[in-house]
């Protein structure tokens, strides 16, 4: 007898998403699965869409996070396996069946992680660009991934009981991060499936995407500066995209100078055409994964992108993020 999943999905005010995302959960054949839905509380019509499934409707009184939202999940489940996703990502026809087989060839207490397939459930050009970024960053290092993400997240019932589950205390995003290292320290190992898959629903335009990365940059700068790892190759904060950042923002500070009297403009502008160049050199497997997901006039644009405007959305949400650490540190000095 195959042993119980249990699907649990937070949801938000995400009507716009939950529909095709439950009926890929729900869709799923031949598998041992119950689907737990923990709204919480939303004020669109995600509660109304969520009964039309047959799944485990958890209501909330009120707005309390997704961390909260995922405990409570847990709480409410019966599955010896739980498997932590997101309603705004699909469950593929295969993904319980890799998760069961990944955590049993485990042979021990592990948290399997997935990603995103790399073409996402809309086409446009900057969600391309995303789901292919994310897939390769989380996929780099298998076998020593540095956290495991909550939209595609395998673990025992049992090991997520004895873990105290997601601290509640979290920000808005990262609890998966942070859950992820709490359990490397316990001992227990991150395995990343990268055949784990499932397919994301951005719906990004240019604003959306320079406006999530100035977002998730922020809240990872703050929590890297309390955690001291600022400079770890950890996932999307690869030391391919903080060097991509920086050699940005030094060419800049070049091009800037090369106007300013007296200077060697010469000189700066070589400068430049180097760094652009060891930059290429340094990012050359993500411009390839590019390439592989979409050819080559995607690959070439979404090179473009990636080096000479992402960076400038990176960089002020690094900015923001050490503002809101040492205005933390500051605060905590005063009381």
């Amino acid at each position: 007898m195959i042993p119980l999943i249990s699907v649990i999905i937070p949801n938000y005010n995400g009507a716009a998403t939950l529909g095709p995302c439950l009926r890929a959960a729900t869709s799923v054949s031949n598998e041992a699965v119950e689907v737990i839905v923990v709204d919480d509380g939303s004020d669109d019509d995600s509660v109304e869409i969520i009964k039309r499934f047959p799944c485990t409707l958890i209501p909330l009184a009120q707005h309390a996070g997704a961390s909260h939202a995922r405990n409570t999940g847990a709480k409410h489940s019966h599955g010896e396996i739980l498997f932590f996703t997101d309603a705004d990502c699909l469950l593929r026809k295969d993904t319980l069946s890799w998760a069961r087989r990944g955590l049993s060839a485990a042979g021990r207490d592990v948290v399997l992680g997935g990603t995103y397939t790399p073409q996402p459930y809309d086409d446009s050009f900057f969600s391309r660009f995303q789901s292919i970024f994310i897939h390769y960053s989380e996929t780099k290092n298998p076998l020593q991934p540095d956290y495991v993400a909550t939209h595609a997240m395998v673990i025992k019932a049992g090991t997520f009981r004895d873990s105290g589950g997601f601290a509640e205390n979290m920000g808005p995003i990262l609890e998966d991060v942070e859950y992820s290292h709490r359990l490397r320290r316990s001992g227990i190992a991150l395995i990343m499936d990268p055949a784990l898959q499932v397919q994301h629903i951005f719906n990004f335009s240019l604003l959306k995407s320079l406006c999530n990365a100035v977002r998730k940059t922020r809240y990872w700068t703050l929590y890297s500066l309390k955690n001291r790892d600022l400079f770890a190759d950890s996932g999307m904060a690869s030391l391919e995209l903080k060097f991509n950042v920086s050699t940005f923002f030094i060419c800049v500070l070049m091009l800037l100078l090369a106007f300013a009297p007296g200077m060697a403009a010469l000189n700066l502008f070589i400068g430049i055409v180097l760094l652009m160049g060891a930059n290429v050199l340094f990012n050359r497997r993500l411009i390839k994964a590019f390439y592989a997901a979409n050819g080559p006039l995607f690959s070439l644009g979404a090179a473009l992108y990636y080096l000479g405007v992402y960076p400038l959305a990176v960089g002020v949400g690094a900015i923001a993020g050490v503002t809101d650490f040492l205005r933390l540190g500051r605060n905590a000095r005063n009381t």
